[in-house]
């Protein structure tokens, strides 16, 4: 389906910003960019990306809604596929508006008031039935927590606008605050240009969470967490708009503003690209931003990654020492890339290279904490080749050796290289819709990547609940394992499970 896409841009930090802002239609909606990143020498990748709104139009066939120099003119009938910028901050603007910067609760109520102004417009043709409206909201930084406060707290707006919100998809957002080096969480404090709002205490009142945590990332039961997707940025290194400070004030694992274990909503589907939190460099005007958006908003199958760790082995030194009763301490960094076939993008990326790969210890793995390696989505119409064949991607997947500890202080530098593996390889899926008078799904993966075709091995099927067995309303899922196994010590015997499922 495509529904009206509003546009919530996010934080501008002074006055002159704003008019900056308010001085231009789409607000960054429109920015593109021919940057992808630094090489290794230091030389820049190019690849041209138009920008997401463009590419809506190109791709989607999406159009704006400005007519005569009227933004949604009461007198013109609004297609479905719409973009529609928030411009909330016309009125915090000196030339626009009275040069007061309201709270974020005007905000969250005016996005209520836009919803139900665009659905009037749109089911103004009769094409759309009012019990049939549906609008995506898509957010960048303080524009998700917008969303989040006129969707989880009851004061900010109408229910029936609630009601039309189909998906919520956001870039960059400090889900859980700011956190600054030395200072720590934003300070409730620091009032001027409402920076406080970036303050987990602050958060919780505005976004109404009362689940006994003293985090601000939770939906809170407000809306489905599968509805949500957190697209995480996680280059810090080139976010160009605080020129280096924010690297030193914010730390490596962000994306020079946003850490990364902030930006993400509890327990929603997320993804992780190497891109800044905004400039050349940026996470909206990226390529991987527009795949990921426009899969979760028009795809039609949803894949989990998860690496279930079975036994991790250590050296045979080292777990000598362990069986005597010595202190023994153990890390790892799980690497994972996703990539569709015949793309130039990746949908997600987390690398110890770029600081964002996932972390554990082995203390933690052998306590049974799999990490949760990716939620990525899929669409049928941008196959290779399209309206057949199977769809087809690629997860690289790595686990790096770790520095061993015995006796706390002492580090065996002669059992550990730098950089090595425990496990690395590319494993590519081949999802394979359905034949003729079938509803299953089936799924192929080999770990050739020189091939045209996986390596013809069915995964395992751990279990798979038929469409008409389901109970009114549930989609059937699909779960296979992938054995992830290496001999001798250091080594791992584990699982990737896959599980995919419908998306609509």
């Amino acid at each position: 389906m495509h529904h009206p896409i509003i546009y919530v841009r996010g934080y501008a930090m002074t006055a002159s910003e704003i008019e900056e802002t308010v001085a231009t239609p789409y607000m960054g909606f429109n920015q593109g960019s021919t940057k992808v990143r630094q090489r290794w020498d230091r030389s820049i990748q190019r690849h041209v990306f138009e920008s997401p709104l463009v590419r809506l139009m190109k791709d989607y066939k999406y159009r704006d809604i400005y007519t005569h120099g009227e933004v949604l003119a009461a007198d013109v009938e609004m297609p479905e596929r719409s973009v529609i910028i928030y411009r909330y901050y016309e009125q915090a603007s000196q030339d626009l508006g009275d040069g007061v910067r309201p709270d974020i609760d005007i905000f969250a109520r005016g996005l209520s008031d836009l919803i139900a102004r665009t659905k009037e417009q749109v089911c103004r043709s009769g094409d759309v039935k009012p019990e049939d409206f549906r609008v995506y909201l898509v957010a960048h930084s303080m524009g998700g927590l917008i969303c989040r406060a006129f969707l989880q707290n009851d004061a900010y707006g109408d229910p029936s606008s609630r009601a039309c919100v189909d998906k919520v998809f956001t870039y960059a957002t400090p889900h859980n605050g700011i956190d600054v080096k030395l200072l720590g969480n934003v300070p409730s404090f620091l009032t001027r240009n409402n920076a406080s709002n970036f303050n987990r205490s602050k958060m919780r009142g505005f976004l109404d969470i009362h689940d006994g945590s003293d985090r601000a990332d939770s939906l809170d039961g407000k809306f489905p967490a599968e509805k949500f997707f957190s697209l995480v940025g996680t280059n810090a290194k080139d976010y160009s708009v605080a020129m280096g400070w924010s690297t030193r004030a914010i730390g490596q694992m962000s994306d020079g503003l946003v850490r990364i274990s902030n930006a993400a909503a509890k327990g929603t589907p997320r993804g992780f690209v190497h891109r800044s939190h905004s400039g050349h460099y940026g996470i909206v005007n990226s390529e991987e931003g527009y795949q990921n958006l426009t899969r979760f908003l028009f795809g039609d199958v949803r894949v989990d990654g998860k690496l279930v760790i079975d036994d991790i082995r250590l050296p045979q030194r080292v777990e000598k020492a362990r069986l005597e009763g010595k202190e023994v301490r153990a890390s790892y960094h799980i690497e994972s890339v996703v990539r569709p076939r015949g793309a130039r993008y990746d949908l997600h990326r987390r690398l110890v290279s770029e600081n964002s790969a996932i972390f554990r210890s082995y203390d933690e793995i052998v306590a049974g904490r799999h990490p949760h390696l990716f939620s990525i989505f899929l669409d049928g119409e941008q196959r290779t080749r399209p309206g057949r064949g199977p769809l087809v991607f690629a997860i690289d997947l790595g686990v790096r050796v770790p520095e061993y500890e015995i006796e706390r202080f002492s580090i065996i530098p002669d059992i550990h290289i730098e950089g090595a593996y425990i496990y690395r390889e590319t494993i590519i899926i081949a999802a394979i819709p359905p034949k003729k008078g079938e509803t299953a799904w089936s799924i192929r993966y080999g770990t050739n990547p020189t091939a045209r075709n996986p390596t013809p091995r069915e995964a395992k099927l751990d279990g798979l609940v038929e469409p008409q067995a389901n109970p009114a309303g549930v989609d059937p899922v699909l779960k296979f394992t992938i054995p992830i196994r290496t001999s001798g010590r250091p080594g791992i015997d584990a699982s990737l499970v896959l599980t995919a499922r419908p998306w609509t």
